[in-house]
């Protein structure tokens, strides 16, 4: 019923609110014999609907796979010594995202030399960061198996790895890129995303920890370098990328170009761009669709009603407890 929540809520709010009250006859009969038994299996049944349903649709989308990169050539290693390096690499790189939104570090020695590094995006939490990092090794693992390098990009966050005398890239080579397939309605879109584009690159200069976000004429744009990435480096990188999204991506309404050292975003919003308040951060901007957010104001609402249905179906059941137990006292 939970998997269902999101396709069809209301139908399962009926049933779980049938199957509550259907069975209380049968709960209040046992109670006599099982009162704390079918009173904490209630209290059991609340826990699991706000465990199951409320984080799963309050979540932003973070670890939503954007792409993937793994190295063709496999990783030797027959002494398994290649294996407890990376391990450990990822164990550090975990540990850290708790505390950092940027880090990078290198395990082994010699030819056995892995360098790691992950990043989140600037404006998430710390707890946020850490939930997205802790899940990018086992990624890793299943997208790529154990190559001499692998780069797997989710929305909130990415990590890499690169084993020693790996060929190094162009900080401005791009990895990838998504471009909506919707158009902007009407003219002057372009100009708009321009503006918002030039206060981009404009803001990067001065921007914190290379992370810089911006709006201009219901456009949304953001920009992010990779942590040890110089300032002007990071300039001539996010400049690189807006020229990129200009050509790309042409009067779609969204676009993210990824670069090796640095990455841009935008979109744009006819009816006016969201309001961002403090306790929320871009991801909503992020979303390839406008709409993106719908589902989870229906999700939250699914989630109280139903936790709210589950909540007055342990009071009746307590409420027919005490009637009953107050009933035999009486009668002696």
């Amino acid at each position: 019923m939970v998997m269902g929540l999101s396709k069809k809520p209301f139908l399962c709010i009926f049933l779980a609110i049938l199957a509550i009250f259907k069975n209380l006859p049968k709960m209040v009969m046992g109670l006599s014999k099982k009162p704390f038994f079918y009173i904490f299996s209630v209290y059991l049944v609340i826990l699991a609907i706000f465990k199951n349903v409320a984080p799963a649709e309050s979540a932003s989308g973070n670890t939503n796979l954007v792409y993937k990169g793994c190295a063709k050539q496999a990783l030797s290693d027959p002494s398994g010594v290649y294996s407890q390096a990376l391990s450990t690499l990822f164990g550090t790189l975990v540990s850290q995202s708790s505390k950092s939104k940027f880090y990078k570090t290198t395990t082994g020695t010699g030819q056995t030399t892995i360098t790691g590094l992950f990043q989140c995006r600037g404006d998430l939490s710390n707890i946020d960061c850490y939930n997205c990092v802790n899940g990018l090794p086992i990624l890793i693992d299943k997208l790529c198996g154990t190559p001499v390098a692998a780069r797997i990009q989710l929305l909130g966050c990415y990590m890499l790895y690169e084993v020693s005398g790996f060929p190094q890239i162009s900080g401005m080579e791009m990895l990838y890129k998504t471009c909506s397939g919707k158009n902007a309605p009407g003219s002057g879109f372009e100009e708009k995303r321009d503006t918002a584009f030039s206060t981009l690159e404009n803001g990067m200069s001065s921007a914190n920890n290379g992370f810089y976000t911006s709006n201009y004429e219901s456009v949304f744009v953001l920009g992010q370098c990779e942590g040890d990435v110089g300032s002007s480096d990071c300039g001539e990188c996010v400049k690189s990328a807006v020229q990129r999204a200009q050509v790309e991506c042409g009067s779609s309404i969204s676009g993210q170009i990824f670069l090796h050292k640095c990455f841009v975003s935008y979109n744009y919003y006819p009816n006016g761009a969201p309001t961002k308040s403090s306790s929320s951060s871009s991801s909503s901007y992020w979303s390839p669709s406008p709409s993106a957010g719908t589902g989870q104001n229906t999700g939250k609402t699914v989630a109280i009603i139903l936790g709210g249905a589950a909540g007055v179906g342990f009071l009746v059941i307590c409420m027919l407890f005490a009637r009953n137990q107050m009933k035999k006292h009486d009668d002696y």
